[in-house]
C-alpha cells in the first residue's frame, strides 16, 4: 500500500482494490437468481390462487405452492442483498448475503449426511407419506397425476405391494363398500403393450423400394382398456402380474437411487456450485472493500502531513 500512498512516487488518483470484474459478475450471478426467485413466487401465487379444494395435497406438511412461495421469498431477500451490496460495495449487504449462504449450505449438507446415516428412518417416513397420498388420491387432481406419473414412470403400484390400494376408500376391497372400483387400482398399475407394427404397400416396385431404404413405418394406435385394473385386488399375486405391476413403488424408488447414485451426485454438486460461487465472490468483494476503505482512511489522515 506503501506506493500507492498520497504524494509518493507512482501514486495513482483513481486506484481503487475493488476489481470491477468481480463486482459486476457477483451482481450478475445475483441478477439471475433474483429473476428466477420471481418467477418461483408467480408460480407458486398462481397454483395457489387456482387451487380449488382447500385439502390439497392434504398427505403432505406444506403445500408445494407455499412451499414454492417461501423459498422464493427468501431467494429474492438474499439476492437482492447480493445485487445491491455489489453494486454499493455495502459490507453488510454483502455479509449477509455470504453467512446467509454459508448457513443454507451447511443445512443442505447436514441434512444430505442425516438422510445417509438415518436411511430407515427416512424410508418409513416416505412409506407412510406415499400411504397417506393412496388415501387422498381422490382428493385432489394435482395429487392424483403426480401419483399416476410415479406409478407409470417406475412401473410400480401402491407403496409396498399393489394390495395397498385397499387404504383408499373408493379401492378398498370391504364387502359393503359400494363404489363401483372396489378391490380394483389405478389405470397407471397397468401394463401397456408398446408394440408397433409397420405397413407395406405394394402399389409399386419403385415406392416399395423406397420405403425399404428410408424405412418408413406407421405405428398402430391400439386402443387401451382404462378399466384394466378392475378387481385386480382380488385376485393372487402371480395372476394379478398379468395385468398389473404388482411390486411397491418404494423398492423401486429406492433401486432407482441406489443405480442413480452418480447422477443424484451430480445433480447435488450441480446445486452446490452456484453457492460456493456465491460465497467466494461475495468474500473477495468484501475483502476488497475493507482493502479500499484502509487506503481512504490512510489517504485522508494524511492528506495534510507536511512530510509527503
Amino acid at each position: 500500500m506503501a506506493d500507492r500512498r498520497r504524494g509518493t512516487p507512482g501514486y495513482d488518483e483513481d486506484f481503487t482494490y475493488v476489481s470491477p470484474v468481480v463486482k459486476y459478475l457477483l451482481f450478475t450471478f445475483n441478477f439471475i437468481f433474483w429473476i428466477i426467485a420471481l418467477v418461483m413466487v408467480s408460480i407458486g401465487m398462481y397454483a395457489r390462487m387456482t387451487k380449488h379444494a382447500e385439502a390439497a395435497l392434504a398427505c403432505l406438511t406444506v403445500d408445494p405452492s407455499i412451499m414454492l412461495m417461501v423459498v422464493g421469498v427468501l431467494m429474492f431477500i438474499l439476492t437482492f442483498c447480493g445485487c445491491v451490496g455489489a453494486l454499493r460495495e455495502n459490507i453488510c449487504l454483502l455479509q449477509t448475503f455470504c453467512i446467509s449462504l454459508t448457513v443454507i449450505f451447511i443445512l443442505q449438507l447436514i441434512a444430505g449426511i442425516l438422510g445417509f446415516i438415518f436411511s430407515d428412518t427416512a424410508r418409513s417416513k416416505v412409506t407412510d407419506m406415499i400411504n397417506n397420498a393412496i388415501i387422498h388420491y381422490r382428493d385432489d387432481i394435482d395429487l392424483q397425476n403426480l401419483i399416476d406419473f410415479g406409478q407409470m414412470e417406475f412401473d410400480c403400484c401402491g407403496g409396498v405391494m399393489y394390495t395397498d390400494w385397499s387404504q383408499n376408500m373408493y379401492f378398498n376391497c370391504n364387502i359393503v363398500n359400494p363404489s363401483t372400483e372396489r378391490c380394483s387400482v389405478p389405470f397407471s398399475c397397468c401394463i401397456i403393450s408398446k408394440e408397433k407394427v409397420i405397413y407395406f404397400t405394394d402399389t409399386g416396385v419403385n415406392i416399395f423400394v423406397m420405403l425399404c431404404i428410408l424405412s418408413v413405418y406407421v405405428s398402430v394406435q391400439v386402443v387401451v382398456n382404462t378399466m384394466c385394473g378392475k378387481g385386480m385386488q382380488e385376485l393372487v399375486y402371480h395372476e394379478a402380474g398379468n395385468h398389473i405391476n404388482t411390486n411397491g413403488c418404494i423398492d423401486k424408488m429406492v433401486n432407482w437411487i441406489h443405480s442413480n447414485l452418480f447422477l443424484l451426485g451430480g445433480v447435488a454438486l450441480g446445486l452446490a456450485i452456484p453457492q460456493l460461487v456465491g460465497i467466494l465472490l461475495s468474500q473477495i468483494l468484501i475483502n476488497q472493500i475493507k482493502d479500499q476503505i484502509e487506503l481512504q482512511n490512510y489517504n485522508f489522515n494524511h492528506r495534510s502531513d507536511p512530510w509527503n
